[in-house]
């Protein structure tokens, strides 16, 4: 009995541990960090990625390309996460942050190999981290909220690369503007930039609208097109005949007591529209239905009229008429409603929306983005997402740090040097922290069709001589003044992409062991059907051809 086997995994489960586990770990993290690598800088390429169905996505952006790529492989996702962080966080430098953290899995995988112990790599990453965090704010350079130029030109940066670049003058200028007046005292919030998008004209044509655009069309044609100086009333209720809570049976013995039920569901309608009528309203936003007598009584009232507007857009629309959104038309008072100078029914792209503009203090505002074709103007608006972003933390931070690779660059120099008063092992960590952290002027060099190495010796030249703002020019190949070309950008994209990349690559360097179920049916599901599991059956194929096992056999 003593020498059988004991199986304590089931015959479908797959393990992979120590070395191997490790191995292909940091292989699948450099696979996704590689995937993006290539879109970084301003002449990053671009990817073209297509679905099952055929639907196409055109896309430099790092955390999209992620997003939109079928990954299976769990340790690949955990880096995927590091982009979804810095979007969330930041907004920009998600494909930095994926190639730093596949950089320094690399750099690890190397002293794995000199038998350096991980849980040391991982203290080493740690120690320089924070250190790097500390180089980058002596670095920082201040900017204030009025400084509009410098907010333009950190927007700008946020939108090099990213297909926007004819027009990024103008469109930097937009997105400040819009940045600058929805902020108030309780902070930034970009969700009350709205961003529409028409296909058709150029990027140069995008325009700010000082209010809200409602994807929505008057509810009946008798209604007015426009409205001047108008008075807006906001509902999230129906402007519907109320019914009973209850299920009730009513027994009609009469023609004319039925025609009784239909004059008073009308006179209640009509009470409703006269009660908004001498309140003073002149267009009406509902959240909900409004029954079609209701619509007629309107439109006999010149009032115009939309329905089912959405829940944000009501927001957007309280926000910027300074109106208040009511649920009972009964309760509704002249104090309730907003303001807007023009109310009007226009086309953009083909698609009829509401305009709601000349609102006294624009507390929400609205992006038009034009573009050639659908591509181009989903790939715009990507971009203006994340310059939109940038410009929210620097107003929040007011701290910025010049672009080209040149913070990159200083923290290397002084990473290495930090090193060297760090004793026992920790120190080629820090040292392999240094060199990872060089991917990203090296890969701006590359993408940028010019010599890496050469790029690199140079900007270490003037970094060594104190030059601190002294970046790569993708365009001229040459290493200049970054904060005096106007290539900026804020602190919090740095400290968050070499925070959540350090963080990420520690974790997965620390997993030794790799236990795969064959039946978890890869999305979880229940019902066994073996003709839907995705390519390599489960968890277990999705991890990259792990090494079965066959449970845990063997004499123990």
């Amino acid at each position: 009995m003593g020498n059988q086997p004991l199986i304590v995994l089931s015959e479908d489960s797959q393990r992979t541990s120590g070395r191997d586990a490790q191995s292909m770990n940091i292989t699948a993290g450099k696979a996704v960090a590689e995937a993006v690598r290539t879109t970084l800088g301003p002449k990053g390429m671009d990817k073209m990625l297509v679905d099952n169905s055929g639907n196409v996505v055109v896309t430099n952006d790092g955390v999209t390309i992620l997003k939109e790529m079928d990954i299976e492989h769990p340790a690949a996702n955990m880096i995927v996460e590091v982009a979804e962080t810095q979007e969330d966080e930041v907004g920009d430098g998600t494909t930095t942050s994926v190639v730093i953290a596949g950089e320094l899995l690399a750099k690890a995988e190397d002293l794995l190999e000199q038998d350096i112990h991980a849980t040391i790599l991982a203290q080493g990453y740690r120690q320089a981290a924070a250190k790097a965090k500390e180089v980058l704010e002596d670095m920082a350079i201040e900017v204030t909220a009025e400084d509009t130029e410098q907010l333009e030109q950190i927007a700008a940066t946020a939108m090099t690369g990213k297909g926007a670049e004819n027009a990024k003058d103008t469109l930097s200028t937009l997105v400040v503007k819009a940045v600058q007046t929805v902020a108030d005292d309780d902070g930034i919030d970009t969700d009350n930039v709205k961003v529409e998008t028409a296909v058709g004209g150029s990027v140069a044509e995008s325009e700010l609208v000082e209010g809200v655009i409602v994807n929505k069309e008057r509810v009946h044609d008798n209604m007015p097109y426009f409205a001047e100086d108008a008075n807006v009333a906001l509902l999230d209720t129906a402007l519907e005949v109320k019914e009973t809570e209850i299920d009730a049976e009513i027994n009609v013995t009469d023609p004319d007591q039925l025609q009784q039920f239909l004059d008073q569901e009308e006179k209640q309608l009509k009470e409703m529209v006269d009660h908004l009528k001498d309140v003073g309203a002149d267009v009406v936003f509902c959240q909900k239905g409004i029954d079609d007598m209701a619509q007629h009584y309107l439109a006999q009232e010149g009032i115009i009229a939309v329905r089912r507007a959405k829940k944000s857009d009501m927001k957007r629309l309280a926000r910027a008429t300074g109106g208040r959104v009511v649920s009972n038309v009964d309760d509704i008072t002249e104090d309730d409603l907003g303001f807007a100078g023009s109310v009007a029914e226009k086309d953009i792209g083909g698609d009829t929306r509401i305009f709601v503009e000349d609102v006294e203090e624009a507390k929400s505002v609205t992006l038009i983005l034009r573009g050639g074709t659908e591509h181009v103007v989903d790939e715009v608006e990507r971009a203006i997402e994340d310059s939109l972003g940038v410009v929210r933390v620097t107003l929040e931070d007011g701290q910025v740090l010049p672009g080209g690779g040149a913070p990159e660059t200083e923290l290397a120099l002084e990473l290495r040097d930090y090193a060297d008063t760090v004793g026992g092992r920790e120190q080629l960590a820090i040292e392999a922290f240094a060199d990872a952290i060089d991917v990203i002027p090296r890969t701006l060099a590359e993408n940028a069709g010019l010599d890496p190495i050469d790029s690199l010796v140079e900007l270490r030249s003037e970094h060594s001589n104190g030059n601190q703002p002294y970046g790569l020019d993708a365009y001229t190949g040459d290493v200049v003044d970054m904060e005096a070309d106007g290539v900026v950008e804020p602190l919090r994209v740095k400290t968050q992409a070499v925070e959540s990349a350090t963080e990420a690559a520690v974790m997965i360097l620390r997993i030794d062991d790799v236990i795969a179920a064959g039946d978890l049916k890869g999305g979880g599901t229940d019902d066994g059907d073996d003709d839907e599991m995705p390519p390599g059956g489960g968890m277990g194929g999705g991890m990259g051809g792990m090494g079965g096992m066959g449970g845990m056999g063997g004499a123990m």
